[in-house]
């Protein structure tokens, strides 16, 4: 973890932690550094925040400054970056989102040349320049200064590229699509036209502002609502990038991340597609997951939350279907990033191939009640190492047995220690989740 950089990019309040002159910086080192020997090509996506069009200007301005060419796809998605970097020879993509966060926060998302998040030893280096730290970068001049290229044309192709993955038409299917007035307003629907659903579209009309507001995978009542009131067949909600996908079936009942890799993992098992019959997960995953999986015959790998862990983990192993429960889902064969759109193309599959609903292809999974509780400490580290919060996790795990679990890990960019309890009531997750948590402020650990 860097000093501006996380596991998602240089993320934050526009203006304020993420300023324009950052944009410009970061543009003016990648252009430097991808056009030490030859005439670097970097290609920049944007969501529908107000801010992203001040970073796009601000990204192609140090771009070519430093004397690259800035190729802009416009508003697109956060895996339509990648992919059009990975199969269009670019030295690199950058996507400008604060995917699921408010409006007035934005990010900066850095992609290397395979598609995949840029390496750390780069961004070291950037935040190094940032802080001026390194001396200043040469300014290209006369015939060397870069050129801006509009380059919707490679959005286009990404669209194309999702419809052909499709096996089968969509044809009678009633399709509903919560776009977070976010990047795929500006992809999904058109999508689904294209494969014959008719089409059901909410929250699909950005202003700048209303990107994720009360819409959109992090806020999934609004199309459990609409899907019902619809009579609609499935729905699908994305998060402001659309590198996130959180389904509704039939019946109006969420299907989160978890319950999708069930169903993916398991459909690909059953077609002989799902390298060495594993599914890659994060340690957020649910217990009951777990237990599906084991019945199905379909082993798993735990990582570190976060998608770039999942990735990594699928890319040393061959692995081809990973993801976390918040709709992150990786398809190795297909990206090599979590696309929203993507996971709903793939779930349609399913659902197509097998002849079940999403309810029905689901219903073998029983969700264990899980509750996350945050708790400020002064010393992560020392908090939950110490003897008696130790001896306090040893016998909540004692009491749950094979019926529920704890897991007590550390926030990345926060004093915190997340305290998270499945269990097979709401009641015991409450109980045992306090008992740690006690614990801790009876040795004076939490310092709120």
């Amino acid at each position: 973890m860097g000093k501006y950089f996380g596991t998602d990019g240089f993320r934050g309040e526009a203006n304020k932690v993420l300023t324009v002159e950052h944009a410009f910086k970061i543009g003016r080192y990648l252009g430097w550094y991808f056009g030490q020997d030859h005439k670097a090509q970097i290609v920049i996506g944007k969501d529908t925040r107000r801010s992203s069009y001040m970073f796009e200007y601000a990204l192609a301005s140090g771009l070519t400054a430093s004397g690259a060419d800035a190729y802009l796809l416009h508003v697109t998605t956060t895996p339509s970056v990648s992919y059009v970097t990975r199969t269009e020879d670019f030295d690199c993509g950058i996507m400008i989102s604060a995917s699921h966060n408010p409006y007035y926060d934005n990010g900066i998302k850095l992609i290397n040349g395979q598609g995949q998040k840029i390496e750390a030893e780069i961004e070291k280096k950037i935040e190094a320049y940032l802080d001026g730290e390194t001396e200043e970068l040469p300014l290209a001049v006369r015939g060397e200064i870069g050129r801006t290229v509009d380059y919707s044309a490679g959005r286009n192709r990404y669209i194309g590229q999702l419809i052909s993955l499709a096996t089968r038409s969509f044809k009678g299917k009633r399709v509903g699509l919560d776009c977070a007035n976010g990047s795929a307003s500006a992809i999904a629907k058109s999508v689904y036209d294209a494969l014959g659903a008719k089409t059901y579209v909410i929250s699909n009309e950005p202003d700048g502002i209303n990107i994720n507001t009360n819409c959109g995978s992090t806020h999934i009542e609004q199309l459990q609502a609409f899907v019902k009131e619809k009579n609609l067949d499935i729905g699908f909600a994305f998060d402001g990038d659309a590198d996130r996908c959180i389904a509704v079936d039939e019946n109006g009942n969420v299907v989160d991340g978890d319950l999708i890799l069930y169903v993916c993992g398991k459909y690909l098992k059953e077609q002989g597609r799902l390298n060495h019959d594993t599914v890659v997960t994060t340690v957020m995953s649910n217990l009951g997951l777990y237990k599906a999986f084991d019945k199905a015959g379909i082993d798993y790998e735990k990582t570190k939350v976060g998608d770039k862990y999942v990735y990594e983990n699928m890319s040393q192993n061959n692995y081809s279907l990973g993801g976390e429960q918040s709709g992150h889902i990786i398809f190795s064969k297909h990206a090599t990033t979590g696309d929203g759109i993507l996971t709903s193309l793939m779930i349609m599959e399913a659902v197509l191939e097998k002849k079940q609903s999403l309810g029905k292809l689901t219903e073998e999974v029983k969700i264990y009640p899980q509750l996350l509780k945050n708790v400020r400490v002064s010393d992560k580290t020392a908090a939950k190492t110490h003897p008696a919060v130790v001896k306090a996790i040893e016998d909540v795990e004692e009491a749950l047995g094979q019926e529920g679990r704890i897991l007590v890990r550390e926030s990345g960019t926060e004093p915190l220690l997340r305290v998270m309890v499945e269990a097979g009531t709401d009641e015991l997750c409450e109980k045992y989740v306090h008992q740690v948590i006690d614990v801790m402020k009876e040795e004076g650990l939490v310092t709120e």
